[in-house]
């Protein structure tokens, strides 16, 4: 008697297994991680390009260029106004220095406008910096008004160097109030609000870009890692070498990935020396000269303004000790704490009185100081046509030697400020032009790598 066998374990052994157990199914599963993991790679790159090309754009295109228009209108309008008071303590006299000082106060004028022109462009849609704008410019066609009446007035007078007459004063006082106490806060609110955003952009942006680089290694790691996978797998299932597509393949991902860290982290460095070395410089120059523009102000309105004379001289400290501080009760110790230079300066310059620029800003002002000692000695001993002599020839010539090396320190740091603002720029124009070929690249070589093989399955 023949015995049969159940034929049904033979037919169940030679059953196709499960699809994503079979080999094509692994390829493809395999693929599929591979794929998903260089998305998440290319991902990670655009978002971090993203977010580094907006905080280079708003640093240095945007916010960046409002503050330092903004810091450039406090300037103009503190000049103007100086400028008015210089021309009115010089009488009927120093005919040539008059006429320079209203050619001056017209520059001035006319740099104040445009920097409103552009603070209201820049300005955007905010409303609040819109509306701040405006006030200043509707405020600055009262305070021109006033001060071409005090300079009519004052030129009507034909008085002799030193105080106008009281209808001058009272009239300039009008002016130069409107000017302190109305349109130079409202000017120094707008370069606060712009200088805001910087600040705020800047910490956003330098706590989120470590962060995508950090994910964009990562994310390239992992995708580097499922493309040597799939090689392997494919080299032991087939029994061959490495195929050169996937070779490829791997080396352009090595190559994203290092090109892109790289950026990331060039772009975290440049923003870094934009804000640091660049903006924050450029900005605080700008104030200092601001400042020093009005405290050269308070030296003629010292002369022409007997009854504020005392409150003009203690400004005139207040400013001084803002600029470069030295802890003093009055002018006389200030003026000896500045000559003596005792200790590390401090004040809003004190941070960049260093190098050799820097050593060259604090001699100039030191020289400022001095000239400024000399001229109150005349004006104290009642010696006002030499004051008004001194304070045109000495006074001003070392002012405008300290003016002019805050501007040469000031311009260095405004090119630093545009080198990093383009080196930035440069990087990531760089990696935006690689990106869509690395991906069709990886992407056509992965197809090219993987569909032979799975071909021999048909």
């Amino acid at each position: 008697m023949t015995l049969v066998q159940n034929p049904g374990p033979l037919v169940q052994a030679g059953a196709a297994p499960p699809p994503h157990r079979s080999v094509p199914g692994r390829i493809r599963v395999i693929s599929g991680v591979t794929v998903a993991a260089l998305a998440l790679l290319f991902a990670a790159l655009g978002v971090g390009s993203l977010t580094a090309g907006d905080g280079l754009q708003v640093i240095g295109r945007d916010a960046g260029p409002q503050v330092v228009a903004t810091a450039g209108l406090y300037l103009a309008l503190s000049d103007m106004d100086a400028q008015v008071a210089n021309a009115l303590v010089m009488g009927d006299q120093y005919g040539q220095q008059r006429r320079v000082a209203v050619d001056r106060y017209e520059r001035r004028r006319s740099e104040a406008n445009q920097a409103l022109l552009k603070a209201f462009e820049l300005a955007g849609d905010n409303a609040a910096d819109r509306r701040t704008v405006q006030s200043v410019l509707d405020g600055l066609g009262r305070y021109e008004r006033l001060a071409g009446q005090a300079l009519l007035l004052n030129e009507q007078a034909r008085h002799a160097p030193g105080a106008p007459p009281e209808n001058v004063v009272g009239t300039y006082r009008q002016a130069t109030d409107l000017m302190r106490l109305v349109l130079l806060p409202q000017a120094y609110n707008l370069t606060l609000e712009s200088g805001t955003i910087v600040r705020s952009t800047y910490d956003e942006k330098n706590a989120w870009v470590p962060l995508l680089r950090t994910a964009v290694l990562l994310a390239g790691l992992l995708a580097l890692g499922c493309l040597i996978w799939l090689q392997v797998f494919l080299a032991r299932r087939f029994r061959r070498v490495f195929g050169p597509a996937l070779l490829v393949a791997t080396l352009a991902t090595a190559v994203s990935l290092i090109l892109g860290a790289n950026v990331l982290g060039q772009d975290q460095e440049d923003l870094r020396t934009a804000k640091a070395q660049g903006f924050d410089s450029v900005l605080t120059l700008a104030k200092a000269r601001a400042i020093s523009n009005s405290m050269q102000g308070d030296q003629s309105r010292y002369l022409l303004d007997k009854e504020r004379a005392d409150t003009y001289e203690h400004t005139f400290l207040d400013k001084s000790q803002s600029v470069v501080y030295y802890e003093s009760g009055n002018l006389t110790q200030y003026h000896a704490k500045v000559a003596g230079d005792s200790g590390d300066a401090l004040g809003m310059l004190g941070p960049e009185l260093t190098g050799v620029e820097g050593g060259r800003v604090l001699d100039a002002y030191k020289a400022f100081q001095q000239a400024d000692t000399s001229f109150r000695e005349l004006a104290l001993a009642g010696r006002t046509a030499e004051a008004v002599t001194a304070k045109l020839g000495p006074v001003t010539a070392a002012f405008d030697a300290y003016d002019r090396s805050l501007v040469a320190l000031a311009d260095r740091h405004e090119h630093t400020f545009d080198r990093a603002i383009d080196a930035g720029e440069n990087a990531l124009d760089n990696l935006w032009r690689l990106l869509p070929f690395a991906i069709a690249g990886i992407g056509l070589l992965m197809i090219a790598g993987v569909w032979p093989r799975l071909k021999e399955y048909r």
